[in-house]
């Protein structure tokens, strides 16, 4: 049986595989794609070339393509965000 952090790595993971599919790599449509999974954070996003500065910033290469280390960074961006909003409604909710 997986631990809680294996499970959350393979699930990272997985999704990363099922986006890039047999290519290795996320393209940006892929990577629009993957976005939708987050709906909130799209909806949040008053920006409509939100997708296309994410993939600019994630791909280093200049190819169209990201691989898995900027998908990493991606989620790890994503999560920092996260936190960063969770510190501050829990901060706000300690105050009433």
């Amino acid at each position: 049986m997986l631990s809680q952090m294996e499970h959350a790595l393979e699930t990272m993971m997985f999704m990363f595989h099922k986006f890039a599919r047999d290519k290795g790599c996320l393209t940006k449509e892929d990577l629009r794609l993957f976005m939708e999974e987050l709906p909130g954070f799209l909806e949040n996003q008053r920006d409509p070339l939100a997708v296309d500065k994410i993939m600019k910033n994630l791909d280093q290469c200049r190819d169209g393509k990201v691989g898995y280390r900027g998908f990493l960074s991606l989620i790890a961006g994503l999560g920092i965000a996260c936190n960063d909003c969770f510190v501050v409604h829990m901060k706000e909710k300690g105050k009433k």
